[in-house]
């Protein structure tokens, strides 16, 4: 794979000189151990496992964690400049999953046995955690889940199925969105733990998506699955109070990601139309081209502000459900339109697999929908009207 070229970050206002050695680093390692082998996890449909453990003992997974559990204690900027690289590098690896979803339900709320247990494991890649929310025909309403965690003695029972899980194919832990108390709605909700040895635990597909093909994402299916009652996160029927409270973070994760590879995008069309001739002239040296360029420049420059505005919010502890959602709609919109555009300004070369913008387009279109539709993004800052 030919070199790419680098996420210009010499206008940003977020980050500080630690942050830019550990995106030096970042950016070594993803050379030598995520691109050569990117074009084969695309055709394979997931990462290699040994991708996790590399990640892991080169430190780029779950940063967030406190010390005394075996992370490093840094905040959200540092999640920030792996997401982005990675995001701009093209793959959909599912390490920031990892690292600014999963690790945090653990790491707030579990007890101090889940806590030593997982989290270790969890930086040094040992183990790969999804956590697993979405179910065939409930989409974005949580309250509609059927899956069930339902109390025998010291025991909780679980049955249901899950579908559309990130890492489900690598996990060794899931933390599973079930009701405990079918009669009470949200508030019977609760986060349980399943371990992958359980028996009755059983993974299904992993699934044929239009892009990020490289991310594994699964069924997975509950028969008769026991665990013990300890397993629950936190108090038991609080899930959807967790989930809430985590939300802010995943949908800014996303924003970061979107961010990253609109400009990757963006970046990809410009060199493509200053090297590629049409009528005996740089497509670039067209007016039309230009223009189209200098819109997506402009949406870019303002998308970089807003992405370091919300940052710095999220790393004060400021940053609410409504701006994150606000976020993560405009990132993930932004990010569709510039690979649009920038495929266009490809021509016929847009549409062919060997070149990057192809593979930016694919995977774009998703993040319009997980995490919460554009359409859900919607109403929830608007009932904060």
């Amino acid at each position: 794979m030919a070199e790419i070229s680098r996420l210009d970050t010499s206008r940003r206002t977020i980050f500080e000189s630690e942050h830019e050695l550990l995106r030096d680093q970042v950016r070594k390692f993803f050379a030598s151990h995520l691109l050569p082998h990117l074009d084969r996890w695309e055709e394979q449909g997931i990462i290699d496992r040994a991708f996790w453990t590399q990640c892991g003992e080169a430190g780029l997974l779950c940063p967030g964690i406190p010390e005394e559990h075996g992370g490093l204690g840094l905040d959200f900027r540092a999640n920030a400049v792996i997401g982005e690289e990675l995001a701009y590098a093209g793959s959909s690896a599912g390490i920031v999953l990892q690292s600014d979803v999963t690790a945090d339900y653990i790491a707030h709320y579990g007890s101090p046995e889940q806590k030593a247990t997982w989290l270790p494991r969890m930086i040094s890649g040992e183990a790969v955690v999804a956590i697993a929310m979405t179910e065939p025909g409930t989409g974005s309403d949580l309250q509609a889940i059927r899956t069930s965690a339902r109390r025998e003695g010291d025991e909780l029972v679980v049955d249901g199925a899950k579908t559309y899980i990130t890492n489900g194919q690598h996990a060794d832990l899931v933390i599973l969105v079930a009701k405990t108390d079918p009669t009470l709605g949200a508030k019977g909700l609760s986060l349980v733990l399943v371990e992958a040895d359980r028996p009755g635990f059983a993974r299904g597909r992993n699934l044929d998506k239009i892009g990020q093909h490289s991310a594994d994402t699964s069924e997975l299916f509950f028969e008769g699955v026991r665990v013990p009652a300890t397993n629950v996160i936190g108090q038991e029927g609080r899930g959807f109070a967790y989930l809430v409270q985590q939300l802010p973070q995943e949908r800014l994760t996303i924003a970061v990601g979107a961010q990253a590879s609109a400009q990757r995008a963006f970046d990809e069309a410009l060199s493509f139309t200053r090297e590629r001739k049409a009528f005996g002239k740089a497509i670039l040296d067209f007016q039309a081209t230009r223009f189209t360029l200098a819109e997506m420049a402009s949406e870019l420059q303002v998308g970089w502000a807003h992405l370091d505005w919300a940052i710095a919010r999220h790393v004060a502890g400021e940053l609410t459900v409504e701006e994150a959602a606000a976020a993560k709609l405009f990132h993930s919109e932004l990010q569709n339109r510039v690979c649009d555009r920038a495929l266009q300004l490809h021509g016929g070369a847009g549409y062919m697999n060997e070149y990057a913008i192809a593979r930016l387009w694919r995977d774009a279109r998703v993040s319009r929908i997980y995490g919460g539709t554009s359409e859900i993004m919607k109403e929830v800052i608007g009932r904060a009207l």
